[in-house]
């Protein structure tokens, strides 16, 4: 699935998630409410859905006019914002229950996964094939690992370069997290 490209025109995404965006950008939020509204989600609001592709558009304007790492930032906003499995308590669940929170997040067709694989006690694999940035699904990993990390543990979130990935235009991107 390409970066930046719904599967499908009739998917869609909650309020809550699309305002990802706004918490994201920080002292920004009245940018990124004019690139949401030039991209067709005029004052976005919980309990509503938005098309996905024009949330995709917006992620694509602030990737190109404000930088990669504001995506990250954005995703770090995603557990804050979207709604999640309320049984997490630990790293393990946190990062297998991204892919079921995705689904509760958006309607109406196909839209990929976040698929998680327990590689050992303190490590887990997550190759994410969906149309958003690798920049914001490592924001989203980051951030759950975080907040659900062991209390001795500080984790480490790698995007495998070797793997195949979806700047490149292949269908996913894999992460490695340690703990």
């Amino acid at each position: 699935m390409a970066q930046f490209k719904a599967k499908s025109p009739v998917v869609q995404v909650n309020g809550e998630t699309v305002l990802s965006i706004v918490d994201g950008m920080g002292a920004f939020k009245s940018m990124a409410i004019t690139i949401l509204s030039d991209c067709g989600i005029k004052n976005p609001t919980p309990g509503q859905w938005y098309p996905q592709q024009a949330w995709l558009d917006a992620f694509k304007i602030i990737s190109d006019k404000i930088g990669k790492a504001t995506l990250t930032k954005i995703g770090n906003k995603i557990p804050e914002n979207a709604k999640f499995p309320p049984t997490i308590d630990n790293i393990e669940k946190a990062l297998s229950s991204i892919d079921i929170a995705y689904h509760m997040n958006h309607k109406g067709g196909e839209i990929g996964h976040y698929n998680y694989h327990k590689v050992s006690d303190k490590s887990a694999k997550l190759v994410c094939d969906n149309p958003y940035p690798c920049e914001f699904d490592r924001g989203i990993i980051e951030a759950m690992a975080k907040k659900f990390r062991p209390p001795t543990s500080l984790p480490r979130i790698l995007h495998d370069d070797k793997a195949p990935c979806r700047k490149d235009g292949a269908e996913s991107c894999t992460y490695h997290v340690e703990w």
